[in-house]
């Protein structure tokens, strides 16, 4: 049976909460935004959607990502209806601090119906598995951590030598609105703003070699891309 641990609480005080006040805040607009946004969303109906934008997804990247059946994955920040929804074939272990919330509080969540999953509530922070995954997804996530650089050693450090680290990023488009978002919070429920090169040079900082970059949306602000990695050593 899958596991969601309450280990996160929106609700602890302030003063024996570790986390920032803008990442605390952030988190909690999420949660009612994602309640807002699926209010008047039917389950089945969405989540039919959601499968098959997953599916679209991943043939955009099928040219440099294997994914062989029984593969042990993470899909870290997954929230609601992560492309764990996809994954029956394989070993899921999905992260995500505001699962204990949208467990209690959002229909189209329900742990039972994804038996191969293992849920833990927890940020990416705190995810403790060195050299475990064959593939490391973090879907529109990174730029939602507390501490973006632990939680990018995370991730990098819980994917096998030769496995795969899988980023979508909205990436800021021109570098005078990027430091003026910083400024002023401009976009409230992403406490981290970067360009698509500030990624990729996170990334770099590990022994990963980067297969891809697909732009898979663009807007006025953002480009939405996804970035494939592997890794080709341990990580420090």
């Amino acid at each position: 049976m899958p596991l969601v641990v309450g280990y996160y609480n929106l609700e602890i005080r302030i003063m024996n909460n570790p986390y920032p006040v803008k990442w605390r805040l952030a988190q909690f607009l999420e949660l009612l935004w994602w309640k807002k946004y699926l209010s008047d969303k039917p389950e089945s109906d969405y989540l039919n959607w959601k499968r098959e934008y997953w599916k679209n997804f991943l043939n955009c990247i099928s040219d440099v990502l294997p994914i062989h059946n029984y593969s042990n994955i993470l899909d870290a920040g997954c929230g609601p209806a992560g492309i764990f929804t996809i994954l029956a074939n394989h070993q899921v272990t999905a992260i995500d601090p505001l699962l204990d919330k949208y467990q209690h509080g959002i229909a189209h969540f329900n742990p039972l119906n994804y038996p191969q999953v293992s849920f833990f509530s927890i940020p990416i922070e705190q995810l403790q598995a060195k050299n475990e995954y064959d593939i490391v997804f973090c879907l529109n996530a990174i730029n939602h951590v507390a501490d973006i650089q632990k939680a990018m050693y995370r991730l990098a450090d819980s994917v096998k030598t030769g496995g795969y680290l899988v980023l979508s990023i909205d990436a800021h488009r021109y570098n005078f609105l990027k430091y003026l978002f910083r400024l002023f919070p401009g976009d409230v429920l992403h406490p981290h703003q970067h360009n698509l090169s500030g990624y990729l040079q996170m990334i770099g900082q590990y022994p990963f070699t980067i297969l891809k970059t697909h732009c898979l949306k663009q807007s006025l602000i953002f480009n939405y891309w996804v970035i494939v990695a592997q890794k080709t050593g341990h990580s420090l």
